[in-house]
């Protein structure tokens, strides 16, 4: 399953791990997640969203 919000869409952003040798090597910064049982429209679903939306108000608990 992708690491995705459901509300804004945002994903892992990826880059590189630095040592002091400067050895290089792939990483991915995730999304902070959370399952919210959310209010969308007339109905209620569980949705993944990430914890920005639900601090800013985007995402209405029910």
């Amino acid at each position: 399953m992708a690491r995705v919000c459901d509300v804004c869409g945002k994903g892992p952003q990826f880059g590189n791990t630095i040592s002091h040798a400067h050895n290089v090597s792939k990483r991915r910064w995730n999304v902070n997640l959370r399952p919210v049982h959310a209010k969308i429209g007339a109905s209620t679903k569980n949705i993944r969203a990430c914890t920005s939306c639900i601090r800013s108000g985007k995402v209405v608990k029910a």
